[in-house]
């Protein structure tokens, strides 16, 4: 079988997993630059918000809930661990390890929080209001729709 490289060429500009990857890196980098006085990353900033509402969360918990595997998290949670704006604390199960913020870390959160506001302002203003939560229900339309057939394509 000959492969034509002109058709490919046609597969990065149509496909939705890559136009979305696309948008995330520059939205994350938006945020990042928005969140730079903080000292945190975006994606670090979404990860204290997930362990500020509830002390001991399992890794198994975060990242159903962040639709992350949990290698992918652990290497994330590391660098806060480091920082020492979370730590780990025991469960009543001890087979498993729980996640909470110290007061380092919800100090990064009060310091974040001022500047992501800034940022969630920008792109408000720039997509506006009533396209951007279209947009918001869109994405959680897709999200709703790859996470449903997620089971359905386990044979694959």
């Amino acid at each position: 079988m000959s492969y034509n490289i002109a058709d490919y060429q046609n597969i990065n500009p149509l496909c939705c997993c890559f136009s979305l990857r696309k948008v995330t890196r520059a939205v994350t980098q938006l945020y990042d630059r928005y969140l730079e006085p903080a000292g945190i990353r975006a994606t670090q900033f979404t990860l204290l918000i997930e362990l500020s509402a509830a002390s001991g969360k399992t890794l198994t918990e975060m990242a159903e809930r962040l639709v992350m595997d949990r290698t992918t998290l652990t290497r994330n949670l590391k660098p806060l661990e480091k920082a020492q704006f979370i730590t780990t604390v025991k469960l009543s199960d001890r087979r498993s390890k729980g996640y909470t913020l110290t007061e380092k870390g919800r100090e990064a959160i009060e310091k974040g929080l001022p500047l992501w506001r800034k940022a969630q302002e920008f792109l408000m203003t720039k997509i506006g209001a009533d396209r951007y939560r279209r947009f918001l229900d869109e994405l959680k339309s897709v999200q709703t729709m790859a996470s449903t057939t997620k089971s359905s394509t386990s044979h694959l």
